[in-house]
């Protein structure tokens, strides 16, 4: 406040003065002669109470435009805390808001209220400011950032989009959301263009380049209060295995969990088992349950710190980090100087978070395929219905399959097929000398075909032309057989290769494009694979998924379509009940690491003086100056109606 507003309010004081003169005031009784008093002595004078405060409406309303006097002369130069644009030149602007929906937004002040409140009414408070004419774009900074509203003039439609936006436990991509901000900015007609950006800078790199450096629209941070730091800890994860719970916890730069507690709980909020976390920026502790039929549902870190969504974490079943099941003849398919199989050799040489898992034969049941993104089969003798079985609910829920073909599938016993991968028998011939031919290869083999000229392969597996046409060549032959193909079938796919992986049979397992075709089968695995846990904000992607129900801890979410295939992005922690045409599993939300490091990102010199203020002066006096006329005429009013009063007495 103001010294000249300040000294306009203590006019305010002066409401006392009618309050004393309305207690001083004494009406004079009228004298009238009466003979017999000169009879009676005359009585001392005595102290009297004064009299009680009259007409109190009269003097309400005299107090009141005394108020009113001392209002109109404050408000010219009162002012609110409130964002407001800028006009140098006058014109109007294009702006757009960069609204920071991360989870360190969550973290709240001494008054309860978080960051992203205070983000969402700045939001609003540049609207209000914005005049006809104005663009508007809304970008939303969590990551992955996203466009919520391209530049539009609709300012009613952007402030329908801004009440729209929520907050979510999302890592932070200011860096992203500025390059949005401007590309949406870039083919507007207004010369004047900003960027405010609402957010607390917290990214998790304090060190990285400051923020607006080499924009070439200039970069408001409209309030820097939310750059205040603050420290949290997050439970990571929590993992069951029998009657061990294992909880990973972590911390920010500054926070501490000492003094703090682990507790596994129940559906209800139960105590299962406690433990107390071990002191460090990280920490693992693993909590003993009661019984194996405990039904464990949650971790929960006491104690407070800045962010409370992440002190809790939902318990997940152990499945290991996932696998590959190889199944070869190791007799067969061994190299001469010993070890492995070679298939087995290259997957290891991949260096893949994955175990690699040789079995003798393929499993009867799928259960026994748990916990595998892929089944590699290197020529193999046919299949038994019970392993087909198999085979089909493995790769229809999602696996991968890669079949090699050669000379024992080619020679399958009566009743072991290859069905339904294979509805023909496969043949094995003399086909020549034939490489392949490097022109026909498409994605990830597309750089490593041309060392496939000469594969030294004088016998292969051909298809027959049914098959043949059912599947999608990645390499094919010079003569335009498939060498390597692949196929759909349900949320799955099946590989084939119309060679074996033996040195004996080619050079195929010795050249480089072996492993490009390996590495790059357990990536489309892996994106096939259903993930226990990831990140927040990571995409879950459902390959020839049909029919898609997600329910997560805020209620049902949407799905989106990105070239057929349905996407699910989960924005909040917790755990997430997914329906796969008609198949339910659980997948949960975990927080980002660099979200508990609150600590602010620096940024390049100030634009507010030129882009817009903080406070914006609100001139009432119109309303005010009103309001004292109509108590002036209020108070003349009464004031005749007390003497109207007083006449009437005397009469």
């Amino acid at each position: 406040m103001t010294f000249l507003s300040t000294l306009a309010l203590l006019v305010g004081l002066l409401v006392v003065a009618p309050y004393l003169a309305h207690r001083l005031r004494r009406r004079s009784a009228e004298e009238r002669p009466f003979p017999p008093a000169h009879l009676v002595a005359p009585a001392p004078p005595r102290a009297r109470r004064r009299a009680r405060l009259e007409d109190r409406a009269l003097y309400a309303t005299r107090a009141a435009v005394i108020v009113a006097l001392a209002l109109l002369g404050a408000t010219p130069f009162v002012r609110c805390s409130r964002l407001s644009l800028q006009r140098p030149g006058g014109a109007s602007v294009a702006m757009a808001i960069v609204i920071d929906d991360s989870m360190s937004m969550r973290a709240t002040d001494a008054a309860g209220k978080s960051r992203f409140e205070r983000a969402h009414e700045g939001a609003r408070e540049l609207l209000s400011s914005a005049r006809e004419g104005d663009a508007v774009a809304i970008v939303l900074a969590g990551l992955p950032a996203r466009v919520a509203l391209a530049a539009t003039t609709d300012l009613a439609a952007a402030r329908s989009v801004v009440d729209a936006v929520a907050s979510s436990d999302r890592a932070t991509d200011l860096d992203g959301a500025i390059v949005l901000a401007r590309g949406l900015l870039a083919s507007l007609p207004q010369v004047d263009r900003r960027i405010v950006l609402l957010s607390d800078l917290a990214d998790g790199r304090p060190e990285a380049a400051p923020l607006g450096e080499s924009s070439s629209v200039p970069v408001w941070i409209a309030l820097p209060e939310l750059r205040s730091q603050g420290t949290d800890c997050a439970v990571m994860r929590a993992d069951r295995r029998g009657l061990r719970v294992r909880v990973a916890v972590a911390c920010g730069p500054g926070a501490s969990v000492i003094g703090r507690e682990i507790i596994v709980e129940d559906a209800a909020g139960k105590p299962l088992g406690r433990a107390p976390p071990a002191a460090g920026p990280t920490s693992e502790v693993t909590v003993l349950l009661p019984s194996d039929d405990a039904t464990a549902a949650s971790v929960r870190l006491s104690g407070t710190d800045a962010i409370a969504v992440d002190d809790v974490a939902p318990i997940v079943r152990e499945a290991g980090r996932g696998g590959i099941a190889v199944v070869s003849d190791s007799a067969d398919e061994a190299v001469a100087t010993g070890g492995a199989p070679i298939v087995e050799q290259a997957l290891a040489a991949l260096r893949l978070d994955l175990d690699v898992r040789p079995i003798p034969a393929l499993p009867d049941r799928l259960d026994d395929l748990s916990g595998q993104v892929g089944v590699l089969l290197d020529d193999p003798p046919g299949l038994t219905p019970e392993q087909r079985h198999a085979l089909a609910a493995f790769v229809e829920g999602g696996g991968l399959a890669l079949i090699a073909l050669g000379p024992h599938a080619a020679a399958a016993p009566l009743g072991a097929t290859l069905e339904p991968t294979l509805s023909r028998a496969v043949t094995w011939r003399d086909t020549g000398r034939v490489g392949a031919d490097p022109t026909s290869a498409v994605g990830a083999l597309l750089g490593s075909a041309t060392g496939l000229g000469d594969l030294g392969a004088s016998r292969r597996a051909l298809l027959a032309p049914e098959d043949a046409a059912a599947f999608e060549a990645i390499l094919k032959w010079t003569d335009g057989a498939p060498l390597v193909a692949r196929r759909a079938a349900g949320r799955g796919e099946t590989w084939i290769v119309t060679l074996p992986f033996s040195v004996d049979a080619s050079e195929l397992p010795l050249r480089p494009a072996f492993l490009a075709l390996l590495d790059a089968w357990v990536r489309t695995a892996r994106e096939h694979a259903a993930p226990r846990r990831s990140d927040v904000g990571t995409v879950w992607k459902f390959l020839g998924a049909r029919r898609l129900v997600v329910r997560g801890p805020a209620g049902p979410v949407a799905e989106s379509r990105e070239e057929g295939v349905p996407r699910v992005t989960p924005a909040v922690l917790g755990a997430y009940e997914i329906v796969v045409d008609g198949k339910t599993e659980l997948r949960v939300a975990a927080p980002d690491s660099r979200e508990i490091d609150l600590r602010p990102r620096s940024v390049t010199a100030a634009h507010g003086e030129r882009l817009g203020e903080r406070r914006a002066v609100v001139d009432i006096s119109s309303q005010v100056a009103l309001a004292l006329l109509a108590l002036m005429t209020i108070e003349m009013v009464l004031r005749i109606a007390s003497k109207g009063r007083a006449g009437q007495a005397a009469t």
